[in-house]
């Protein structure tokens, strides 16, 4: 076992659209919550190396590492270089309905391309978050794990197993030794040109193969899987085929950041649900924004807060299809009689109840406790939603989207409520925990919310009390230049009447609130460089307290708000210095966390996180468009202002 944790940047990530494996530069699966992403895990490692459980192919001494996607794919490389011989070992995993074979599987390939190779293998599953444990059964194929322990406690699983969970199969031609406790092992000596195939997977209970298997004789044999080779070749040509549209687009980013934002589409694609169309903040849970500290949540649910901005992200690359599932999928969470009923976060398919437990069992990375499954901010209050909705709705129309009248009554609604609401305090964009408050932001979204239904409803020549919603629209706007800019401070504050600052101002000139040669909006801007900008260029969310124990990194987005900001001020030269210094954040694998350090020098909080990319891919379309560089559709927000309103 491990000694100590793999920093978290240094993680690559491989997934098929409903769960996503964590890959460590040893070769150790240290994350895979299975079968979906918001179930369980059966690998976390990275929050307790003893008790966590992984599954790592690697070299049997000591090694250099280098790791890369294969071209414009999601299928991971880790290159071994030992003293011996040089061996690679290739992790993907299949895409539903697109690849042959059970989806619900991890393929690792391991093939030794020079010299000889000793690689040894530590299969070691832990169900439920690692509460559980597994005991081995010996297949003609490998070994299957099942649960040691209560499997009426095993949240990891469905009941559509034999024992109330469905277990997991290691395929492999290298027989595995089950002597060490909860450990399957072996050691591979490879010479040049010899390949190994690994494929852990679980009964699909819905399958046709699945359902032969457990009619046969033998029900603990699984079902015969397809030519591995043909299942790696059948997914790199998903991946590729997918990120076409980008490729061959006339599109910005053609230019110096192609690379690293098709990475970023990539990465967003992974943290996309093929089913629902909704989108993952992140792929894991409890990775801390303070190390030691107690800001460790779960990501793995879809927040609204930037619904806009994703939708802006997926059209520009030519992903159509993803913007307008992610737009049904909104329009679907709008279909309710009382608004009030809408929450900041859902489930990836919906879900509602998204209590907040603690695995106190669980070291934490690093001793960053608790660890933390569910997410309470799904019951908070957060006015910026119906904004984020509204303008989300807007800014598709701009690509194409049509509005129907059963939308148009669902968004009548959410703009009657914001009218009868906007006064109210709230938990902000931010989630804070230490009591509703009167957050700038919340108000400029509920604005927003008003501006984008009137630009609908005129667009589209819908019914609406137009003169109702532009006089709250003006009251709105009235109030928060009166309470919530400080002439002292020169900037627009986080709170009324307040003296902290919070990175969210850079976005009212972006919104249409407020233009960006507004005198306002440039002193916001120099007073958030001053206040909230490390040396690096790193941006923080906010000064002041906000009711937790323990500091924070600089957040990804911020930083690239500020990248948008200084674009659309004209001053672009600083804009993209400050990008390309972002940039080199991502590194060899091109993926970002949610927060930097620049002190250390490490990523920090959940990973990879989608609005991290979503705001490197957003930038760079700024960036592409002030340069020059033709965009596939309209102009993006901020760029088309008129009379300091959106149009």
């Amino acid at each position: 076992m491990r000694a100590a944790f793999t920093p978290i940047g240094e993680y690559g990530v491989v997934g098929n659209l409903e769960t996503c494996a964590l890959v460590a530069p040893d070769g150790s699966v240290e994350w895979l919550p299975f079968p979906a992403l918001d179930s369980a895990s059966v690998f976390a490692s990275m929050l307790d190396l003893d008790r966590g459980g992984r599954f790592r192919i690697g070299p049997v001494g000591e090694f250099d590492a280098e790791r890369q996607y294969l071209s414009r794919t999601n299928v991971l490389q880790t290159t071994f270089h030992t003293d011996s011989g040089t061996a690679t070992v290739t992790d993907f995993m299949p895409i539903p309905d697109e690849t042959p074979g059970t989806h619900r599987a991890l393929y690792r390939r391991v093939a030794c391309t020079e010299g000889s190779v000793d690689m040894r293998v530590e299969f070691a599953p832990r169900f439920d978050y690692g509460r559980l444990g597994a005991r081995f059964e010996r297949t003609e194929q490998g070994v299957r794990a099942v649960v040691e322990g209560d499997p009426e406690e095993c949240e990891t699983v469905t009941d559509d197993g034999p024992d109330g969970y469905v277990p997991l199969y290691l395929d492999c031609s290298t027989p595995l030794s089950t002597g060490e406790r909860d450990t399957a092992t072996t050691t591979l000596a490879l010479e040049r040109d010899e390949t190994e195939w690994f494929v852990l997977r679980a009964d699909d209970p819905e399958s046709d193969d699945s359902a032969d298997s457990a009619d046969s004789a033998d029900s603990s044999q699984p079902p015969q899987l397809p030519d591995p080779t043909a299942v790696l070749d059948a997914t790199v040509e998903y991946w590729r085929e997918w990120i076409h549209s980008c490729e061959t687009a006339d599109c910005i980013f053609d230019g110096p950041w192609h690379d690293v934002t098709v990475r970023s589409g990539l990465t967003l694609k992974l943290l996309t649900n093929h089913e629902a169309g909704s989108i993952a903040a992140a792929a894991t849970t409890s990775l801390p924004e303070d190390i030691g500290g107690v800001r460790n949540w779960d990501y793995r649910f879809s927040w609204l807060r930037d619904s806009a901005f994703t939708v802006q992200a997926l059209s520009n690359l030519g992903h159509v299809d993803e913007a307008s599932a992610y737009f049904e999928w909104l329009l679907g969470l709008c279909q309710v009689d009382d608004p009030t009923e809408i929450q900041p976060v859902y489930g990836l398919h919906g879900e509602t109840e998204l209590d907040e437990q603690e695995r106190d069992y669980l070291t934490g990375y690093r001793r960053s406790k608790p660890v933390r499954v569910g997410n309470d901010a799904a019951g908070q209050t957060q006015l910026d939603i119906y904004g984020q909705l509204v303008l989300a709705v807007a800014e598709t129309a701009r690509y194409g989207e049509s509005v129907t009248p059963d939308d148009w009554t669902a968004l009548c609604r959410i703009i009657e409520h914001v009218r009868e609401v906007w006064t109210d305090p709230d938990a902000g964009i931010w989630e804070v925990r230490d009591g509703p408050k009167q957050f700038v932001h919340s108000k400029v979204m509920c604005w927003v919310a008003l501006d984008r239904g009137i630009e609908l409803a005129e667009t589209f020549d819908r019914d609406a009390p137009l003169d109702d919603w532009r006089e709250t629209r003006d009251e709105i706007r009235e109030e928060v230049l009166d309470r919530g800019y400080s002439d002292e401070l020169g900037s627009f504050t986080q709170t009324y009447d307040g003296d902290s600052l919070d990175a969210t101002a850079l976005l009212i000139p972006v919104l249409g609130f407020l233009p960006f040669d507004d005198e306002r909006v440039e002193g916001t801007i120099e007073a958030i460089r001053e206040r909230l900008e490390d040396d690096s260029g790193l941006v923080a969310r906010y000064d002041g307290d906000d009711g937790l124990p323990g500091e924070e990194g600089a957040f990804v987005l911020c930083s690239f708000w500020l990248v948008d900001a200084l674009v659309l001020s004209g001053r672009v030269d600083d804009a993209r210095e400050l990008f390309e210094r972002l940039v080199e954040w991502t590194g060899p694998l091109g993926l970002l966390a949610e927060e930097l350090d620049s002190e250390s020098g490490r990523q920090l909080g959940n990973f990879p996180q989608a609005f991290s990319h979503i705001g490197l891919i957003n930038s760079a379309l700024y960036l592409g468009a002030a340069m020059g560089y033709d965009t596939p559709g309209p102009a993006p927000m901020g760029m088309r202002l008129e009379n300091g309103s959106a149009h």
